[in-house]
């Protein structure tokens, strides 16, 4: 598969961010009346044929993202499988971008509304799942008709540059998707730059809370939507009636995938005191059998943090569990970047565990009395992106549901989960806004309203 030659695919900012920013921005913008004009359809094809030039590239991409931030080659497999989807789905969206036509008939006035796209737009994309949350930012705002600039992450570059021109190798026109990243001095000011553009007209980003703050007030600045995917603390509830082991693999799963370096990665197991003991020897034991390495080096379950500091961040989550009454059950040893999933048992309110998002391969446990206290602890958080039950009551699943604060709740299944046809977002301080399914539309377009009134049916003074 032949890379693109565009010149305009990437951009570094690395020398200078504001020509790097007006050179991607504006090559989007030229190339925006061209695109938009596509007929949806063949806009859908191009979407297809994304996903042959991602399949065949795979090799490559697990290369690179394994070298850049550590990921295991299962990862990044699963992440190209995901992004396929992704990119399938968007490109089923053309029926739902059509016209639709009203008639009034009492006064024959005739109404188009009309989805119609929104111009550049601005998707900022984070290193731990790199190639589906970039697929992520662009795909449904491609298939409306815009055109993108991503701004790739510092972290990653190789893997987002190697990502935007296979993408642009299916067949689009030049500057219709363009990347640029920053060095890590410079994102803040490269991101303010790419909002504050004037043609820019849409931005997403996915990350942390902290950062999509920023965001969020530099685009209020210039009165620009934004769609906000941001950091979550995903609590798994286990009830006294679950499937014990299939509640062990989804915890494992949920936990330490990706090293638990995911937004929707389960933070906290909470589980009634009934099977707490039973709950917990099962984990313990799957859990002792998972291993970390660094993906460069051996092929391990798991793959490296991304940074020594990364590491030692969720090591000192640890010790003030630790210091504080919890247990460390098992693992938790470091090497550089490289940490062994690891169990704490015993959390409680004072804890720091209890209130931050882990980020790490860390899950902790808490016991609670009752299915009532579950939803209590779980509700106790200022994050709501996903959750998820486990019983063998649907009933009783579905009323829990209804009482958790997450944009997101898995009934049987991992908090780690994603379905392209579904809505995916979160509520509080996880942002606003969803991707996927056709909700997506409403995020990269402007609803327009277009009336043919009748003659003789003028208001008149």
């Amino acid at each position: 598969m032949q890379r693109s030659a565009s010149k305009f695919a990437f951009v570094n900012a690395a020398d200078d961010s504001a020509r790097a920013v007006d050179m991607a921005v504006n090559a989007a913008a030229s190339a925006f009346p061209i695109w938009s004009r596509w007929p949806a359809a063949d806009r859908a094809d191009v979407l297809l044929k994304m996903m042959t030039a991602l399949d065949a590239n795979r090799a490559t991409f697990c290369a690179l993202a394994a070298e850049e931030v550590g990921a295991s080659k299962s990862w990044t497999e699963f992440n190209i499988d995901l992004a396929m989807a992704m990119l399938a789905h968007a490109a089923s969206l053309v029926p739902a971008l059509e016209d639709r036509v009203v008639t009034d008939d009492t006064s024959g006035k005739h109404s188009v509304i009309r989805r119609q796209a929104a111009g550049v737009v601005l998707g900022m994309v984070p290193w731990n799942a790199p190639i589906t949350l970039g697929v992520r930012a662009v795909a449904a705002a491609l298939m409306c008709g815009n055109t993108v600039v991503m701004k790739g992450s510092e972290h990653c570059p190789k893997t987002h540059q190697y990502l935007v021109d296979v993408l642009n190798s299916a067949g689009l026109p030049t500057g219709v998707l363009t990347c640029v990243v920053s060095q890590p001095e410079d994102a803040h000011d490269t991101m303010v730059q790419l909002i504050a553009h004037p043609c820019i007209r849409r931005i997403n980003f996915t990350g942390s809370t902290r950062v999509g703050r920023d965001i969020a007030m530099e685009a209020a600045r210039h009165l620009k939507p934004v769609l906000l995917e941001l950091s979550g603390k995903a609590p798994l509830i286990i009830l006294e009636d679950c499937d014990l082991d299939a509640a062990v693999e989804a915890a494992c799963f949920g936990a330490f995938f990706n090293q638990g370096q995911i937004c929707m990665s389960t933070d906290w197991i909470i589980v009634v005191k009934s099977v707490a003991d039973a709950f917990v020897a099962k984990l313990e034991a799957r859990t002792q059998q998972i291993v970390a390495a660094d993906p460069v080096h051996e092929t391990s379950d798991l793959g490296r943090m991304i940074s020594d500091e990364a590491a030692q961040r969720v090591n000192g989550l640890i010790e003030d569990a630790v210091a504080k009454g919890a247990r460390l059950l098992v693992g938790g040893q470091i090497d550089g970047c490289v940490m062994q999933p690891a169990l704490l048992d015993g959390i409680a309110a004072n804890m720091r565990i209890y209130r931050e998002e882990t980020f790490g391969p860390l899950a902790s446990i808490m016991r609670v009395n009752d299915v009532d206290e579950a939803v209590s602890i779980a509700n106790d958080s200022e994050f709501g992106l996903n959750a998820a039950i486990f019983t063998r009551d649907l009933d009783r699943a579905h009323a829990i549901a209804a009482r958790l604060e997450y944009g997101v709740v898995q009934i049987n299944g991992p908090t780690v989960h994603d379905d392209p046809s579904m809505p995916f977002g979160g509520m509080k301080k996880s942002g606003f806004g969803r991707f996927g399914g056709e909700q997506a539309i409403n995020e990269f377009t402007e609803l327009r309203w277009i009336a043919t009134h009748q003659d003789g049916q003028i208001s008149k003074l």
